[in-house]
């Protein structure tokens, strides 16, 4: 039986006459891995904000960890939460790091040192416990950051783009510790601007103007969106103005310039790749190398947030 650790109801957040959060409604699951993805400006940060007691709403509620928002020091007493910018001082060791933080949270004495080193096991800091915090690598002291928001061992954690900067072998490793801390029963609720990061997500919530536009599993969500068959293109293309008919033949769905080459979106059964070979001819294409390939979020954030702003390529920032 599944249990809602989260619970928003009609959240809405207003700066002025700036809607930031628009009547926000959705549930969180004990254990799940739950992505909130959106643009620069969306609300994202504005929403893990609200949710972490940080800032009061205009009007509406969440029930976080059995806590009202409207009653903050309760929330943040039963999460944990890792902000975009590192809170660390990097002029301390990892260790006094940690004790710093967990001093903060409540403990003390044997229970902050027996902690400490379960911390220090988890996040593959053991060996590094004495070193100055400020000569650890981005990826190291990511992982800190993380250990020292789960110090009181939090129901659930809040990580507001956490791999922000950091390279991708540190990304890996840091996705590798979340799922593990999901398996555990930990929830964690993730902003990201990294579309295969978003493909870890049990579900993801994607945030338009202040509004949440789709909420479903990466699965649900590709299926709503970019249904078809889709066609990668290199080679030799046509001008983008060249296109233009292209779009509008029937059973093409979508065009879409993907880095240096295509993305051709067609109806499955009516449009093959030879059609689609064809068509590109037409218009000056050559060399054409074409092959199927799955949707991914990338491709659902084109369709639902780009109408609405810039839309990234490949691993570039969505939010």
């Amino acid at each position: 039986m599944s249990e809602h650790v989260i619970e928003v109801t009609h959240l809405t957040r207003r700066f002025g006459n700036f809607l930031a959060v628009n009547d926000v409604n959705f549930h969180v699951e004990r254990g799940e891995i739950f992505g909130y993805l959106g643009a620069n400006g969306a609300g994202k940060s504005t929403s893990i904000r609200m949710l972490c007691g940080l800032l009061l709403p205009s009007s509406g509620d969440a029930i976080v960890a059995g806590h009202s928002i409207h009653t903050p020091e309760r929330v943040k007493s039963s999460i944990g939460y890792m902000s975009q910018k590192f809170s660390l001082y990097m002029d301390l060791t990892v260790e006094h790091n940690l004790a710093f933080f967990g001093g903060a949270y409540g403990l003390s004495g044997k229970a902050l040192s027996h902690r400490i080193d379960e911390i220090l096991e988890l996040i593959h800091l053991k060996d590094r416990r004495r070193d100055i915090t400020g000569t650890l690598s981005g990826g190291f002291r990511q992982r800190l950051a993380l250990g020292s928001s789960l110090l009181h061992r939090p129901k659930i954690v809040f990580l507001d783009e956490p791999t922000a900067g950091v390279d991708p072998a540190s990304r890996r490793d840091f996705w590798r510790l979340i799922r593990s801390l999901a398996r555990e029963g930990t929830t964690v609720f993730v902003t990201t601007h990294y579309m295969d990061e978003a493909e870890y997500c049990a579900r993801v919530g994607l945030m338009v103007a202040g509004k949440l536009v789709a909420l479903d599993t990466p699965k649900g969500l590709k299926e709503q969106f970019v249904p078809g068959t889709i066609y990668a293109i290199s080679g030799v293309l046509p001008r983008s103005s060249a296109l233009e008919g292209m779009r509008e033949a029937p059973g093409v769905l979508a065009v879409e310039t993907f880095g240096a080459g295509l993305h051709v979106r067609v109806e499955t059964g009516r449009v093959d790749e030879r059609a689609v070979a064809a068509m590109l001819e037409r218009v000056g294409g050559r060399e054409l190398q074409i092959k199927p390939i799955e949707a991914n979020l990338e491709d659902v954030f084109l369709k639902v947030v780009a109408p609405n702003a810039s839309p990234p390529g490949t691993q570039q920032k969505a939010g």
